[in-house]
C-alpha cells in the first residue's frame, strides 16, 4: 500500500497552532524588524542633540507612532494578503498566521485599525508641538499603510516599493523627527534620513526577490519581479554598500564601523549565493541588525573621529 506524503501545510498549520495566542500575535505583527520604524527616530533624536537639544517626550511619542504605524502595516498586510491569496502554500517566507486560518482576518483588521489608532493618538500630541507638517507626514504615512496592501492597486505589488521605503523609514521619519525637536532641516538630517533608509530598503528586496515567482503568479509587479533575478540581488548588495559608505561618510570615520561592514559582507555573500528558498528569510533579522550597527557605527564615529 503506497501512502502520501506527508501535507508541509498541514504540518506547519500543525506547529504554529500549538502557539500560544500572544506568540501568535506577536508573530503576525513581525515584532523582529520593529526596530526598522524605531532606528530611524532614534537617528533623529541622536542628531538633533548634537544640534542642540532634543526632548525626550519627543523620542518616546515619535517612536510609538512610528511602531504603531507599522504594526497596523503589518496587520493589515497579513489579512490583506490572505485575500487576495497571495500567502499560498507555496509561500516561502515567514508563516503567515491569517492565511494559515490560525488568526481571524477580521479580528486581524480590526487590531491593525486599533494599532493606527494608537499611531493618530500620539500624532495628536505631536501636532500640538509641530503644527500642520506634522499632520500631513502622519496623514500620508497612515493612507500609505493602508494602500501598501489593500485598495485596487496594492503599493506592495508595484515596483515603487523600495523607494517608498527608503523615503518612509528613512528620510521622513528622521526629518520629522528632527524638526519635532526644534531643530533646522539642513542637509546632513536627509543624508542619514537617507543612510537609514537604504537598509529598511534591502529588507523589502529580499521579501520581493525571495517571493518573486508567487508575486508574479498573483499579478504583482515589484522591482524584484521587473529587472529578474540576479539583478535583484546585486540591488541588495548595493543598498548594503551604500548605506555602509554613507555612514562612514557622515560619520568621518571608518573605524566605528568595523562590526556593521563584517555583518554588511557576510549578507551580501550569503544574498549572492543563497538559492530562492526559505533560507532567505535568515537574512531579513541580519539585515534589520545592520541597520542598527549601522546607526551605532554612525553614533560612535562622531564621538571618535569628530
Amino acid at each position: 500500500m503506497i501512502s502520501n506524503p506527508p501535507d508541509p501545510m498541514a504540518g506547519l498549520v500543525s506547529r504554529m497552532g500549538q502557539l500560544s495566542p500572544p506568540l501568535r500575535w506577536v508573530i503576525a505583527a513581525r515584532v523582529k524588524t520593529l526596530s526598522l520604524s524605531l532606528m530611524p527616530v532614534i537617528a533623529g533624536s541622536w542628531l538633533a542633540a548634537t544640534m542642540g537639544a532634543w526632548r525626550p517626550d519627543v523620542a518616546l511619542a515619535a517612536g510609538g507612532a512610528s511602531a504603531a504605524i507599522q504594526v497596523g502595516t503589518n496587520l493589515w498586510n497579513d489579512a490583506a494578503d490572505a485575500k487576495s491569496g497571495v500567502d499560498g502554500p507555496e509561500r516561502l517566507g515567514p508563516p503567515r498566521l491569517t492565511s494559515l486560518g490560525l488568526l481571524d482576518p477580521a479580528r486581524v483588521r480590526q487590531v491593525a485599525a486599533g494599532s493606527f489608532l494608537v499611531a493618530v493618538l500620539l500624532g495628536l500630541y505631536l501636532v500640538s508641538l509641530g503644527g500642520w507638517p506634522i499632520v500631513a507626514i502622519g496623514f500620508i504615512s497612515l493612507a500609505m499603510g493602508f494602500f501598501y496592501s489593500m485598495g485596487p492597486r496594492p503599493l506592495s505589488g508595484t515596483p515603487l516599493g523600495e523607494l517608498l521605503v527608503i523615503a518612509f523609514f528613512g528620510v521622513i521619519a528622521v526629518a520629522g523627527t528632527v524638526y519635532l525637536h526644534g531643530q533646522p532641516l539642513i542637509a546632513p538630517v536627509y543624508a542619514l534620513g537617507l543612510i537609514m533608509g537604504l537598509p529598511a530598503a534591502a529588507i523589502l528586496m529580499i521579501n520581493n526577490h525571495r517571493d518573486r515567482a508567487t508575486d508574479k503568479r498573483a499579478g504583482r509587479r515589484t522591482l524584484a519581479i521587473q529587472i529578474g533575478e540576479m539583478p535583484s540581488r546585486i540591488v541588495y548588495v548595493l543598498l548594503i554598500l551604500m548605506s555602509l559608505a554613507g555612514g562612514v561618510w557622515f560619520a568621518g570615520c571608518a573605524a566605528s564601523f568595523i562590526p556593521a561592514a563584517g555583518l554588511g559582507v557576510w549578507l551580501s555573500t550569503a544574498m549572492l549565493r543563497t538559492s530562492i528558498s526559505t533560507r532567505l528569510n535568515q537574512l531579513i533579522p541580519g539585515t534589520a541588525l545592520f541597520q542598527i550597527l549601522l546607526l551605532v557605527g554612525t553614533m560612535g564615529g562622531q564621538m571618535i573621529c569628530g
